[in-house]
């Protein structure tokens, strides 16, 4: 098994609880072929630099899985049959690089964490010194 991200484009949705339906059809076909779905995030509504299909905007869905490389085509091929999904893109996670990625993101976030922590210290210890310099 390989892990993939699936880039979802719904266009046209006349209201926002046809979502949770439109997704569970795209998990059930991952599924279908012995696939695992690992997460699906909504990233919401966008509107298209210009038209297409005489379409104007389009719901954007992310979805992690794993699937067998050989069943990827099979997959796609499903996916164009439906009305509902306007555009797809499928593309291979890289190990190497997501594992860089998680690895700068846990740097930022502590180098964060500490110049939050020094701008605390720095305030708590200006505020003591404005109380000292008021009580003499």
């Amino acid at each position: 098994m390989k892990k993939y991200d699936g880039l979802y484009i719904f266009a046209g949705l006349a209201k926002d609880e046809n979502v949770d339906a439109l997704l569970e059809k795209i998990k059930g076909e991952i599924t279908r072929l012995q696939g695992t779905v690992l997460s699906a995030e909504v990233l919401g509504k966008r509107t298209f630099a210009r038209p297409m299909h005489k379409k104007e905007n389009g719901l954007y869905v992310h979805v992690r899985f794993e699937l067998e490389p050989d069943k990827v085509i099979a997959l796609r091929d499903r996916y164009h049959l439906m009305e509902e999904v306007f555009r797809v893109q499928i593309q291979a996670v890289r190990e190497r690089r997501e594992a860089v990625l998680t690895e700068q993101a846990a740097k930022f976030r502590a180098r964060e964490a500490a110049r939050q922590a020094a701008a605390e210290q720095a305030a708590a210890e200006q505020a003591a010194s404005a109380t000292a310099a008021q009580e003499a």
